[in-house]
């Protein structure tokens, strides 16, 4: 139980933003915590912080992104050079960059419609307790307070923290490449029975991030004590699940050609010029996925293939499509009761696409430029559609697969923005591209709109 005394840190983050673009966000970190914490903000810098003692930071209006992390076992010069046993920031006291694993970070991401999309991950790991919650603000309370670093697995423990699988194996099952579908693994599933509240791994967005209404003041990121976490998963799910509407979509082929409508979960449907198919998806679905097909050829038992988004074979998908395809993404009824949608190219694009609300005022979503595969950069072409550059080239810097925040638009993923400025362009791309309405809305997906 030793452990469980040690970490007493206190990280208040004030968020004080009326459109964030206009006014900035003010930040005031104090460390509570019995030893010495070198606090960083990803803009802001760096600063040591002996206990009791605030950092005030002022983010800039603009900023797309802003992280706060902790740091422990740090040494610097008097120049401010030097390194950290966690959450090291390229040997630099005053942070330039992201941290190294391990380190757990609050995450700021101004969003659409006047929300804010906030969150917590352990997606670099583990390295000090911390709580996030809003105050006079009707938002989801996030907290990691968990003896995680006294039980690390075995193969996660390093020095100070408690890794990221990715980090330590390296491989797509923990690292979650564009187009590679990846769900909860065994280490993931340890952070999240611990803190049930934070991304746990790249596609954890059902439970990891909350949405909070600008102009609120303030949130306090509270580290604090350790706390034994036994809040299953499952109890959270059911939650969403109970109390939340499903959705009704109609798919709607305007194409001048046979479109093989696909939707998962939903199945798919061959849909001639004009043709509507009816898909209803449950309440509390996340990650569904809408998107066409191109070139198919099945036979009577519903087998065959097509030359872009082919799921496995099958008319009736029961999986992913196969890039390339534009995708049209929901997850219904998640924080407040707001679904998450978007249109995304990150798996390429085949197919024009709008994506739009039934009787409600969010926004419609496009990526209709007819001349998208005609005008394809020559390294991504291919039959039927223009390919992501993931798929293509397979590094890092198109796949993204280290951490959130580590890579950015490039000049693959700026031809796909130029065309469809609504779309994830880039499996980062969240700023422009993921946007809110309430649960309960219906939706219409049309195909060359």
């Amino acid at each position: 139980m030793s452990r469980l005394k040690k970490c007493l840190i206190l990280f208040i983050f004030i968020y004080i933003c009326c459109f964030i673009f206009v006014q900035g966000t003010d930040f005031d970190i104090v460390n509570q915590c019995p030893y010495t914490v070198w606090a960083a903000a990803s803009p802001g810098g760096g600063k040591r912080l002996e206990t009791g003692e605030r950092w005030p930071v002022k983010v800039q209006p603009g900023t797309d992104k802003a992280r706060i992390w902790g740091r422990t076992g740090c040494n610097f010069d008097a120049n401010g050079k030097g390194k950290c046993d966690t959450g090291d920031c390229n040997g630099m006291l005053e942070c330039q960059d992201l941290g190294a694993p391990p380190n757990m970070v609050a995450e700021l991401i101004p969003g659409a419609n006047n929300l804010d999309f906030i969150d917590m991950s352990v997606i670099n790991g583990f390295n000090v307790p911390m709580e996030f919650s809003p105050v006079g603000a009707p938002c989801k309370t996030i907290k990691c307070n968990a003896d995680i670093i006294g039980q690390c697995p075995e193969k996660l423990r390093t020095k100070g923290g408690c890794n990221n699988a990715c980090v330590v194996f390296k491989t797509a099952q923990y690292c979650c490449p564009v187009a590679t579908m990846c769900g909860p693994n065994e280490y993931s599933k340890f952070f999240k029975e611990r803190c049930p509240d934070t991304y746990t791994y790249p596609n954890d967005d059902q439970t990891g991030l909350v949405t909070c209404p600008s102009g609120y003041l303030p949130y306090i990121l509270n580290m604090s004590s350790v706390k034994n976490y036994s809040i299953p998963l499952l109890v959270l799910c059911v939650f969403f699940f109970t109390f939340g509407q499903g959705a009704n979509f109609d798919v709607v082929n305007q194409c001048p050609y046979t479109v093989w409508a696909a939707a998962s979960p939903g199945g798919g449907k061959r849909l001639e010029t004009g043709q509507t198919w009816p898909v209803v998806v449950a309440p509390g679905t996340a990650k569904a996925r809408i998107w066409g097909r191109t070139g198919c050829t099945f036979d009577a038992s519903g087998k065959g293939k097509c030359d872009t988004g082919d799921c496995n074979g099958m008319l009736e998908c029961q999986g992913y499509g196969a890039p390339p395809n534009t995708l049209a993404e929901l997850a219904l009824n998640q924080d407040s009761n707001n679904d998450f949608v978007d249109i995304s190219v990150v798996d390429g694009f085949n197919i024009p696409m709008e994506f739009s609300p039934v009787g409600a005022s969010c926004k419609t979503m496009r990526c209709a430029d007819p001349n998208i595969n005609a005008q394809c950069p020559e390294k991504l072409r291919t039959k039927g559609g223009c390919n992501n550059p993931c798929t293509v080239f397979k590094t890092v810097e198109y796949c993204c697969t280290i951490e959130y925040g580590s890579c950015g638009p490039t000049e693959y993923s700026k031809f796909f923005k130029d065309r469809c400025p609504d779309a994830y362009s880039f499996p980062q791309d969240d700023k422009t591209s993921l946007f809110t309405c309430p649960g309960g809305t219906n939706y219409k997906v049309v195909f060359c709109p």
